[in-house]
Parts: structure tokens; C-alpha cells; sequence
């Protein structure tokens, strides 16, 4: 293999660090590293790599309970109960609310959430379907402790129609 000069080795060295830098800060940001012949990027860049995303479907069982669970938590932590009582009433089959209404009576908490509290963060996890049913859990974060409550939503009318802890 023929020994290049110094200049020239140092030159080649110096290229593959830069290109080398910039798949780099490519593969970090989601950007483009290439360029069309008048030096412009190619593409638009994209969003970072773990950017947050939510996704659901109207047609899904489990996705109503995500999106009530997802609205019903906002409504209640900002204070606007007649929004929080719209969604049980689109959300909640009828036999549910009535339960709630008597779980809340006994309990003096918030039947959907189980707590006297609003959670700083939530998460609902399918847990299948069976029987008619989407099953989920949901778990709610209260500072450092966090809590169950176990969801069923019947698949054919997409209503949350059971709540337990």
C-alpha cells in the first residue's frame, strides 16, 4: 500500500472526523446528512429519536378508555368539573355512573380515580380482550407512590362500563 504524505494524510483524517461528526449528530437529531449538488439539505429534518407521540382510534375500545382516562385526569386538575362530568357521561355506560355515584357517596372520593386527588401522571397499559371486553390498567402517579385501578370497556358500544381498585 503506498505511504501517503503527511499533508495529505492529516487532510483525509481530518474529513472522515467531520463526516464521521456530522452521522453522528444525524443519528442523534433524526437531521439529514446529505445535501443535493447546490449544498442545500436534501430533507427537512426530522423529530428527535424519543420524541413523545400518542395515537388511538375512535374505533378501539382500549383507545376510549386511554383518551377518557387522558381527559377526564385534565379536566379534574384543572378544576373544570362540568367538562369532567361531560366525558363520564360520553364515556361511562349508565349502569357505571350510577355505581360511581354510590362508590363516591361511601368513599368521598373521585370514583373514577379512586382518590380524593388528582395524579401528576397516568398510564394505561391493554390488558386484553375477552369476553366483550377491552381490559387495561391504569396507573396513576401520585409523587413518588403510585396506585391501580382496573378498566373494562365493552368492544361492541366502546362504553368504560366497569371501574375497580
Amino acid at each position: 500500500m503506498p505511504k501517503l504524505p503527511a499533508r495529505r494524510t492529516t487532510a483525509v483524517a481530518l474529513t472522515a472526523t467531520a463526516a464521521a461528526a456530522a452521522l453522528t449528530l444525524a443519528l442523534f437529531t433524526g437531521a439529514s446528512a446529505s445535501a443535493d449538488a447546490g449544498g442545500a439539505p436534501a430533507a427537512a429534518p426530522r423529530a428527535a429519536a424519543g420524541a413523545p407521540s400518542v395515537s388511538g382510534s375512535p374505533e378501539g375500545a382500549f383507545t376510549r378508555i386511554a383518551d377518557f382516562y387522558g381527559a377526564y385526569i385534565d379536566a379534574v386538575y384543572d378544576g373544570d368539573g362540568r367538562t369532567a362530568e361531560q366525558l363520564r357521561t360520553f364515556y361511562l355506560s349508565e349502569p357505571l355512573r350510577a355505581e360511581l355515584a354510590q362508590w363516591e357517596e361511601n368513599n368521598h372520593a373521585d370514583g373514577v380515580l379512586r382518590a380524593q386527588n388528582v395524579p401528576l401522571k397516568w398510564k394505561v397499559t391493554s390488558t386484553g380482550n375477552g369476553m366483550g371486553k377491552a381490559a387495561a390498567t391504569v396507573t396513576l402517579t401520585w409523587g413518588s407512590d403510585t396506585t391501580q385501578v382496573f378498566v373494562q370497556a365493552d368492544l361492541a358500544t366502546r362504553k368504560i362500563v366497569s371501574v375497580r381498585d
